[in-house]
């Protein structure tokens, strides 16, 4: 399914996603509904969905509380190997695209209350709204596997992009998954705050368990978050395994002030002292706390356990187009969920080879393959673009409009 490290769904605190991993969920093998909403949580539960906290980065006044919001989202956006487990996905096809709604209310509290204002006056202010937030990804090339996605929130002047590619190696009993080298991150950008960017990178992931066929995800690795504009820089420390080889699922960091010409501070210690604004320490399963500079107090950034991976707004079936991977794989989810695994493995190889047939006819006619919704297949910069259609596309995702002309170039 065409992918994305962002998101509501589901990933582990990325590369790997969230892809995280997907915007379609990969690896979800449940039937596309017939209904145009999936089922949301039971409200009786008290779950919450995360949605709310991408919708609230742009809400302080303060660039620390921006970026302290950057860093709730950050947490919240692996929801899927929190609350679940992971699944092997589909391979998805070139030219395989998704695209869903998200309609939740602005509920989220703010960081640094109650010192940061926050009003439904200031930019981007809805509290107590819904708001919607799009998602558009498309598989731009298959060699390597690559994804371009794009999150709008236009209510709150918010989006967010990249490209989601993954690279994975055997280690003799767990798999280690690392960014591919198109794969530079999420890029987050508030427009009401002067297009204001934020560069999320993702670590690398270990997928265990495939001997005992019990999946589990750890991570042990070291990310950061730049926001050059107000020279504030995250490191997080994903921490190795307990002692005796007991998952801690631990996590360590500082947020302080760099200088984006002569940034090479890779390490929590390489930080003077008298650049940390704020000490960050917790478990990204569950609770992360943040402690001011100069402050005994430890608050809580994030808390885990209430929130649920938001529903989406799908097109119906009847209004997606042939390669839009809930009607692509339909017929192999069906089967899957119906426990016709031999049926699943024939429907799924006639689709892979009539890709590969498409693949060799373009070859004869030395045609080029390009992407519909982004200008390009990858870009060096990280950062994809929205083409003519892609714009068009997403519009209609935010007015409720789902009918799109079929494409004569389709992969």
């Amino acid at each position: 399914m065409a992918s994305s490290s962002f998101g509501p769904p589901v990933g582990t605190p990325s590369p790997a996603p969230s892809n995280t991993k997907t915007a379609e969920p990969t690896g979800v093998v449940a039937p596309p509904p017939t209904a145009a909403t999936e089922k949301a949580p039971d409200d009786s539960s008290k779950l919450k969905t995360l949605l709310s906290i991408l919708r609230n980065i742009g809400d302080s006044e303060d660039p620390l509380g921006r970026m302290l919001a950057v860093l709730r989202f950050w947490f919240t956006k692996d929801l899927k190997y929190v609350k679940g487990r992971p699944c092997k996905p589909y391979n998805s096809t070139l030219g395989e695209f998704f695209r869903c709604n998200w309609v939740v209310e602005d509920v989220a509290p703010p960081v640094l209350a109650p010192a940061q204002k926050v009003s439904s006056t200031q930019p981007g202010g809805t509290m107590n709204k819904p708001v919607t937030v799009s998602f558009l990804t498309e598989q731009t090339s298959h060699h390597p596997p690559v994804s371009a996605y794009w999150v709008e929130c236009l209510e709150k002047g918010i989006s967010a992009r990249g490209f989601d590619q993954l690279s994975a190696k055997f280690t003799g009993t767990s798999l280690r998954v690392t960014p591919g080298a198109y794969n530079l991150g999420i890029f987050i950008t508030l427009h009401n705050w002067g297009e204001e960017e934020y560069q999320l990178t993702h670590p690398a992931a270990n997928l265990g368990g495939l001997l005992r066929g019990s999946l589990s995800i750890t991570v042990s690795d070291t990310c950061f978050i730049t926001c050059p504009k107000s020279r504030i820089k995250v490191i997080l420390h994903y921490l190795e395994e307990g002692w005796l080889g007991k998952t801690q699922n631990k996590v360590e960091g500082v947020i302080y002030t760099y200088n984006p010409e002569n940034d090479s501070k890779k390490r929590i210690k390489d930080v003077p002292e008298k650049d940390i604004l704020v000490r960050l320490s917790g478990c990204w399963y569950d609770k992360v706390f943040f402690t001011l500079a100069k402050s005994p107090e430890e608050n809580l950034l994030v808390d885990l356990a209430p929130f649920w991976p938001a529903p989406k707004i799908v097109p119906p079936l009847d209004e997606q187009l042939p390669n839009e991977s809930r009607k692509f794989w339909y017929d192999v989810t069906q089967a899957i969920v119906g426990k016709e695994f031999g049926k699943a493995t024939v429907l799924k190889q006639e689709l892979e080879e009539k890709q590969r047939e498409k693949a060799a006819e373009r070859k004869a006619k030395n045609q080029d393959w390009h992407p519909r919704f982004f200008t390009g297949i990858v870009t060096p910069e990280g950062r994809p673009e929205l083409s003519k259609e892609g714009i068009d596309a997403l519009r209609g995702l935010q007015e409720g409009q789902f009918h799109i002309q079929p494409s004569s170039a389709a992969a």
